[in-house]
């Protein structure tokens, strides 16, 4: 097995780009299938969070002043560039999530049709600057259930997936880039609880989003109300 220093380590993705950082630990991501470790996941804190939430503060204004139509374009220009990866995509959340070929391909048309369906009819209240904290049952389905009526409204997004399947986000960020999404609309902090208390100590987040099994919720919650903050639903 190969050293855990040869291993590449996943990139952040702030201000639409991929965004590097000497993170003091990393998470080694390991394939549930094969035990074989794939990549590592920098366990960010504070800083990275505050760098984050204020690449999306800066992006804010720009997208809340696009037309929903347009945001509605945009999301299905998504969809179209990420039907194109599919397989890739499936790949990744099975490489990391353990799911069977099935299940994951599966998922990736689940994203597919949230991404499609994206209307007025899905719109969720413009909540500023807004947190996505999501586990690794649906890394990227998931994400995309909480971020397609966040981006609709007009909020900008800062995603947290599970440092155990972090790639997804990554690829997803790194698509939209390709598809017209202006820099900073879409961001991705890696990390476990510290990113999540990083994020939450942030001025200028509005709300806080979660994706995934109700027990992780209630741990984030918990840290959310040390902060004065509310898990929304």
């Amino acid at each position: 097995m190969k050293d855990t220093d040869d291993i590449l380590a996943v990139p952040l993705w702030i201000n639409g780009h991929a965004f590097l950082t000497m993170a003091p630990a990393f998470f080694d991501v390991r394939d549930p299938r094969s035990g074989l470790i794939r990549r590592r996941t920098p366990l960010c804190g504070a800083g990275q969070a505050a760098t984050a939430v204020d690449a999306a503060t800066a992006a804010l204004p720009a997208w809340r002043s696009l037309a929903v139509g347009e945001r509605t374009r945009l999301l299905a220009t998504l969809a179209d560039a990420l039907a194109g990866y599919g397989s890739h995509f499936a790949g990744l959340i099975a490489e990391e999530s353990g799911q069977e070929d099935a299940a994951a391909a599966a998922e990736v048309e689940a994203a597919l049709r949230l991404l499609r369906a994206a209307d007025a009819a899905t719109l969720a209240s413009d909540g500023g600057v807004v947190a996505i904290v999501c586990d690794d049952r649906a890394p990227l389905a998931g994400l995309l259930q909480r971020a397609v009526p966040t981006l609709l409204a007009g909020s900008t997004v800062v995603a947290k997936p599970s440092p155990k399947a972090p790639s997804a986000a990554v690829a997803l960020a790194e698509l939209m880039a390709q598809s017209g999404f202006p820099a900073g609309a879409f961001n991705v902090l890696h990390g476990d609880l510290e990113a999540i208390e990083g994020l939450c100590a942030a001025p200028a987040l509005g709300r806080l989003l979660f994706a995934g099994e109700p027990e992780l919720a209630k741990r984030v919650a918990e840290i959310a109300g040390r902060h004065g903050r509310h898990l929304a639903d």
